[in-house]
């Protein structure tokens, strides 16, 4: 066993002071889609439903002679950093982005009660991480970074300590959510060249592949918040030293939009409420289905910290995704029975979820929006030849991005 090993058992044992270890539960709906022995770790059902306690609890159990806490965070750090404050009877202070969910911003509120004060700074991340180091240095304390830190990545591996005991064996694949990579580097660290790992980046934040194919970590030009679990726009350091090495094909980015396919599906059909980064692992499997048939997969859900008045976003998203639901833009003749015969051309699974006029100033033709829930995708293709034929024009927006910032 390496020294590393050594530590993250012992990080593993002192954990449970604290809370019990996180299920590991095998998924039959997912195993038998995909041909293969999925399982999930379910860090979603941590005391703070994610598994940022872990680093947190570690960093700081090692710290014993500190009473004031530093941290930045998108949410779930934030959680477990106030939780281990409460628990220890330190204080904490806590930044976090002014476009955290409220559920986060509450959530931390009560874990840490009157031993945090939480400061809200800066639309992305990185703006809070400066703004916590910044106030680190003038007014003292530790600073607990979220991922690059040496503590925090061996508190985080405790997830692959716990897979293998659970398990009773090494599975054959873990796939990993990344953000600032934390807690996969952490993982890797554990199993070393004894599993294969995959790890999944969302499309707006990928800086674990930035950093790959520039041979160290970059800052990406944007980065997008809605994974906000996983939104970084610059892996760690640390963590990058222990992931330097993993092949660009082991890398995975998905799609904002394909992460909420997976959200609706696991509260629908598995009753489980994922965050958008806790979605990232289970949503990956479809990518590399020909690699895990047969095998041994464990999934690491790494979050469930979802504020609910994000649900009609969600679905919005997993619906475009999925191709039932559409925009466009119809040029409507103004004359008597136009609106009538369009009507009259929507199919018995059609229907409209919206219906707006975007210009009537002109005699002949008004632009309308028009958004189109239906039951199956390929109901878009038959409507579509229809309005043709019956001679309307209209432009599909639907993934027009631009247009969608202003219409949709």
């Amino acid at each position: 066993m390496t020294d590393f090993q050594t530590q993250a058992r012992a990080a593993e044992a002192a954990m449970r002071d604290v809370f019990p270890a996180t299920p590991l539960q095998r998924n039959a709906h997912l195993s038998e889609r995909y041909g293969a022995e999925i399982y999930l770790k379910r860090e979603d059902l941590s005391p703070v439903r994610s598994y940022k306690i872990r680093g947190a609890h570690n960093a700081m159990r090692k710290q014993p002679d500190q009473d004031l806490f530093v941290c930045a965070s998108a949410g779930n750090h934030a959680q477990g950093v106030a939780y281990m404050c409460s628990h220890m009877g330190v204080k904490g202070v806590i930044f976090m982005p002014v476009t955290t969910p409220q559920q986060k911003i509450q959530k931390t509120r009560i874990f840490g009660g009157d031993q945090v004060e939480i400061h809200l700074v800066g639309d992305y991340f990185d703006d809070t991480l400066s703004a916590a180091q910044e106030w680190c240095q003038r007014e003292g304390g530790h600073f607990l970074s979220p991922f690059d830190d040496a503590d925090v990545i061996e508190g985080q591996s405790s997830i692959a300590v716990e897979i293998e005991t659970q398990l009773g064996r090494t599975p054959d694949h873990v796939v990993l959510p990344v953000g600032g990579g934390g807690m996969s580097s952490g993982v890797v660290s554990w199993f070393g060249d004894r599993v294969h790992c995959l790890f999944v980046e969302p499309e707006g934040g990928a800086c674990l592949r930035a950093g790959l194919t520039a041979g160290h970590p970059v800052s990406l030009d944007h980065v997008d918040t809605f994974v906000d679990g996983a939104a970084v726009g610059r892996i760690g350091v640390l963590p990058f030293a222990l992931l330097q090495h993993v092949p660009l094909p082991d890398v995975l980015s998905i799609s904002e939009d394909r992460i909420c396919a997976t959200m609706i599906e696991m509260l629908n059909v598995e009753g489980i409420v994922l965050e958008p980064a806790g979605a990232l692992a289970i949503e990956a499997l479809g990518d590399v289905r020909s690699w895990i048939r047969g095998k041994t997969v464990v999934c690491i859900t790494s979050g469930g910290n979802f504020d609910f008045e994000r649900l009609p976003e969600v679905k919005e998203r997993a619906q475009r995704y999925s191709g039932v639901k559409k925009y466009f833009l119809l040029r409507l003749p103004q004359r008597p029975g136009a609106l009538k015969e369009f009507l009259g051309i929507l199919g018995p699974e059609d229907d409209i979820a919206r219906f707006e006029y975007m210009k009537k100033s002109a005699r002949n033709f008004g632009s309308v929006l028009i958004g189109l829930e239906t039951k199956r995708p390929e109901n878009f293709p038959k409507l579509f030849a229809r309005l043709e034929a019956a001679g309307f024009t209209y432009t599909d927006i639907t993934n027009d991005e631009t247009l969608a910032q202003f219409v949709i």
